[in-house]
């Protein structure tokens, strides 16, 4: 229990040591976490819907704009931790580009699709 209070009292430390600028950075940083947790129920819930394994597209985007967020955070913080671990943003960033391509396509117009004949 004695841990429990101590981390108790540090974590206050912290909280009360923080400008209103590290709480806007530290909010930014917790959306960014929350997103990149929440692609995981996103490609859950589409894979469950589907009773086979899916990746929505939607998780790529959750990807990209929370890895985006964290990054900014662990730039701000200076955390080299932080940003190394957000390496994947170029990956995802990769396969966004990769679903717009992919949509322009498939947007394409008919004439333009149809082989010759």
């Amino acid at each position: 229990m004695d841990f429990l209070t101590n981390y108790g009292a540090k974590l206050a430390e912290w909280w009360n040591g923080m400008s209103s600028r590290d709480v806007v950075w530290l909010s930014i940083g917790m959306a960014g976490q929350s997103m990149f947790v929440l692609r995981w129920f996103i490609q859950w819930l589409a894979s469950e819907r589907e009773k086979r394994l899916v990746v929505p597209e939607l998780f790529w985007y959750a990807s990209l704009v929370g890895g985006l967020m964290v990054l900014a955070y662990g730039i701000y913080k200076p955390d080299p931790v932080i940003i190394l671990g957000q390496f994947g943003v170029f990956i995802y960033a990769r396969n966004v580009y990769f679903l717009w391509r992919q949509k322009s396509k498939s947007e394409a117009p008919e004439a333009i699709k149809r082989p010759a004949e």
